[in-house]
This record gives structure tokens, C-alpha cells and sequence, in this order.
């Protein structure tokens, strides 16, 4: 049995050329699923535990996190959060969603 990508369904099934879902029809195949992987600003895999650097300043309201910041210990989400698909926590902004594509692996 395969997780369906698109609505969930744990009956996906291969059928020697692609996986298929049989409860809403989709049809994947093993490059779809490394789509799903959460690359940085340059193409490096980014994993859950990994540590990561920005590069830019970052707003958060009135606060502005500088560039080259170090955050330790991320988290990948499952599924993004307006955009963000980064879960970090940080000594001065506490928790925190940010966007793979403004970190580089550290």
C-alpha cells in the first residue's frame, strides 16, 4: 500500500508503471514524490534537525531579523503554511514559519 500525495488515501497501489490511487483517481509516479522535498536558496535538501542561516533581513512586524542569523534545529512542515514550510524556533522572535527559499543550509 502507498500514501496517496494528493487527498491521503493509504489504498494507492503500483501497477508496474505508476502508483494509483483508487479512491480519487490520482496518478503519481517516483519523481513526483522528490518533488516534496524542501530545498534552500541553493538546492540543498533541507531535513527536520538541520540547522539553517538567512539570507536577507527578515520583517516581523516592527522587528527585523538580520541577515547570516543561525537557527538551530528546524522542522519541515507537511504541509505549508501560507507559503512558509519551515518550522523554527529562535531565542529572540520565538516561534516562528519560515520560507525555504530566503535560508541556506548551515
Amino acid at each position: 500500500m502507498y500514501k496517496c500525495p494528493n487527498c491521503g488515501s493509504e489504498y494507492g497501489y503500483f501497477d508496474n508503471v505508476a502508483y494509483n490511487c483508487p479512491e480519487c483517481g490520482h496518478v503519481w509516479t517516483d519523481l513526483c514524490l522528490e518533488e516534496d522535498k524542501v530545498l534552500d536558496a541553493n538546492g540543498n535538501e533541507l531535513k527536520t534537525g538541520d540547522s539553517v542561516v538567512t539570507i536577507k533581513d527578515l520583517k516581523f512586524g516592527k522587528d527585523t531579523m538580520k541577515r547570516g542569523t543561525k537557527i538551530t534545529n528546524i522542522r519541515i512542515l507537511d504541509e505549508e503554511v501560507n507559503g512558509h514550510d519551515i518550522d523554527a524556533k529562535t531565542k529572540d522572535f520565538g516561534g516562528i514559519y519560515l520560507k525555504s527559499s530566503v535560508v541556506k543550509k548551515a
